[in-house]
């Protein structure tokens, strides 16, 4: 991550500076790609002026405020800044489903995502899994064939969505989702 601090009509202040790049270093997180930003703090006259461009995987990223205070004027640039972030990834999001043939089955996989926020736990890859009628006999002859340790299917006979998935100790287990 590169960050270039700028001062202008003011002198350079190591604290600002510092403040600063802890504040960027927080949109780090959004993205893997390289960061590069580049801020420009100037006082004229009794205005205090924050402009900040940030260029992330192609696109440019710009704010720029003023108050008379530098660091409210760096906050609020910050927060005009993580505004337009959400707003691009959303649209990375959005573009992504588009893609994505049967994107409604998806929909759902990526607002749990949303919910979860910053914890831990992310989906890092998601599979599309044709679901075909057949009773259990057929089920357990289609999962000794494939290298799967699941298969999901529609069981004949209940008309529901069924998983059959091999078990650690060998065995076989059955989930069948009912409707109510």
């Amino acid at each position: 991550m590169g960050i270039s601090v700028t001062f202008r009509h003011m002198e350079p202040s190591m604290e600002l500076k510092s403040y600063v790049e802890e504040k960027v270093y927080k949109v780090k997180k959004y993205f893997d790609c390289p960061v590069e930003a580049s801020i420009v703090l100037k006082v004229e006259k009794f205005r205090h002026v924050a402009d900040m461009t940030l260029s992330i995987d192609g696109n440019n990223i710009k704010a720029v405020e003023q108050t008379g205070d530098m660091y409210s004027s760096i906050d609020k640039t910050m927060d005009k800044i993580e505004e337009q972030l959400r707003r691009l990834l959303s649209r990375r999001r959005e573009h992504k489903l588009e893609n994505i043939k049967g994107g409604d089955f998806l929909d759902g996989e990526i607002e749990a995502q949303d919910k979860l926020g910053e914890s831990e736990h992310k989906i890092v890859k998601t599979e599309r899994v044709d679901i075909k009628p057949m009773d259990i006999n057929e089920a357990v002859m289609q999962l000794a064939l494939s290298k799967r340790n699941f298969l999901v299917f529609t069981n004949c006979k209940s008309k529901n969505i069924s998983v059959l998935y091999k078990r650690r100790d060998g065995d076989l287990g059955l989930i069948e989702a009912c409707t109510k």
